[in-house]
């Protein structure tokens, strides 16, 4: 099927137009056309010697090597065979695969149309090479541009790429699978191998782009932006694309899907129950989270397997959003007993709530714990409306007003955790919600829903306090 002119006209100047003219199958959402105006500023700005760095980070499968390894460095030897070009990724038989598919679409006849310069054989209607050479290499591992400067070596992450330099350094997902993220050891032997032996192959003025999908804290996006912190350090352009939206966003909303042409909203939903929040927070919404736990730390989780009969204080804390969206933060209603200076986590109520259901959900926990006679209510989004409505119906509805930012409120309640002062229920039937209640507080600050955070920041202080405010400091 021919090309069309206007087609083969565009594809010259615009990467998009060049991935659609030369694989017409390739499923394009917005995320990719953005990614591909991002490498092509990321060109000019190399062709500029201007030192761009720039890291995309984006969930499995979603398209991102075929535009990064594949179709990129084959567009920018049409736009410039003089380009040299170091692609790296976990493995040297996958870095092998990404060369020979460059070489693939050099060689069709469309991309001969669109830039019939670059080739590998003497075309007739080519115009006369700049620079003749008698013979260039081609293999899976290197090839070069005949006639030009330009050349594409492909190695795996601590391969050997010396005797070289480069316009532009690509390192595509250095870390294979969970295990070899999990690996202290790996992590720090592609951490030598990029400072020691990649970084070094980079022409003055020469461009960094790094494509991953996060999987640890420490990996090396992790590491690159610890580096940025220091004097002198490279200043990196990070641009992440989580899987779901945690926020409105110029092209799509919060709560939805990436590319829902690839993975709809709800095939993403199951993958996030299938794997758990952990591998979900990391792979596909790029906020890895140490193992352990941050702010809060796993072998700090406490449980009790028997309730105390008889507590000094329990109350209520609630945490209320404004409404009910797919898009909105969700409504957590915790109860919190204390005895002595331990504190007990003895129910938990937590889901997306329109405004009748709110008042309902306090309702029948109010019913549900009479002795919480204290109900706790963040003075913030519904909580006056929720105080308003029931204050006449429910006694013992006060207001809390947080100070500091969530992350410095839970900062000050961590010590209570970490010295075993508080406690959760078991993980049985009867507690179904400990799990997630356990993910969240350990994915926090980074987690998708905070509320529950912010439910039990407002108890233990609370608690702690005896009048509810005043003595823990809140940075």
């Amino acid at each position: 099927m021919a090309t069309s002119s206007g087609m083969v006209e565009l594809s010259r100047t615009n990467l998009m137009a060049f991935v659609k003219t030369t694989m017409p199958s390739y499923r394009i959402g917005w995320v990719h056309r953005e990614i591909c105006g991002r490498l092509m500023d990321f060109f000019v700005k190399v062709k500029e010697k201007k030192s761009p760095r720039l890291i995309l980070t984006l969930p499995p499968r979603h398209g991102k090597s075929q535009i990064v390894s594949r179709h990129f460095p084959a567009w920018c030897f049409g736009v410039d065979p003089d380009t040299s070009i170091i692609s790296a990724s976990y493995s040297a038989s996958l870095s092998k695969r990404f060369n020979k598919n460059v070489q693939n679409i050099i060689e069709s006849d469309t991309y001969h149309e669109i830039f019939p310069k670059t080739s590998f054989v003497e075309r007739s209607e080519r115009v006369k090479f700049k620079k003749r050479k008698k013979s260039f290499i081609k293999t899976m591992e290197f090839f070069e541009i005949p006639g030009f400067e330009g050349s594409l070596r492909s190695a795996g992450v601590e391969g050997g790429i010396t005797g070289m330099g480069a316009d532009i350094l690509s390192i595509d997902d250095p870390f294979k699978d969970r295990k070899s993220a999990d690996s202290p050891t790996i992590r720090e032997s592609v951490w030598d191998w990029y400072t020691s032996t990649a970084y070094t192959r980079l022409s003055p003025g020469g461009g960094i782009l790094v494509t991953v999908t996060r999987w640890h804290e420490n990996d090396l996006v992790g590491r690159l932006l610890d580096a940025m912190k220091q004097e002198g350090g490279d200043r990196w352009e990070i641009i992440n694309y989580p899987a779901i939206a945690e926020h409105d966003e110029p092209h799509r909303k919060k709560g939805e899907a990436l590319h829902p042409d690839r993975y709809p909203l709800e095939m993403l939903l199951r993958i996030k129950n299938n794997i758990g929040s952990y591998d979900w927070g990391s792979l596909y919404q790029q906020h890895p989270t140490p193992r352990g736990g941050g702010v809060f730390k796993r072998n700090w989780i406490r449980h009790w397997t028997t309730m105390p009969k008889v507590f000094d204080r329990v109350i209520q804390s609630w945490d209320f959003t404004f409404k009910d969206t797919d898009h909105s933060d969700n409504v957590s209603g915790q109860v919190w007993g204390q005895v002595g200076a331990n504190f007990y986590l003895l129910d938990n109520d937590t889901a997306r709530m329109d405004f009748v259901s709110q008042v309902r959900a306090m309702q029948r926990m109010s019913s549900k714990w009479p002795e919480a006679l204290e109900k706790v209510v963040e003075d913030k989004a519904n909580g006056p409306a929720i105080r308003s409505a029931l204050g006449s119906r429910i006694p013992g509805i006060v207001s809390y007003n947080p100070r500091g930012s969530k992350t410095a409120r839970a900062y000050s309640v961590s010590p209570l955790f970490e010295a075993g002062n508080v406690f959760l229920p078991p993980m049985d039937e009867e507690h179904p919600w400990v799990k997630r209640y356990i993910d969240e507080l350990l994915a926090f600050p980074n987690a998708e829903h905070d509320d529950q955070v912010d439910s039990t920041t407002q108890a233990l202080d609370t608690l702690a306090t005896r009048d509810g405010g005043g003595v823990l400091d809140f940075v």
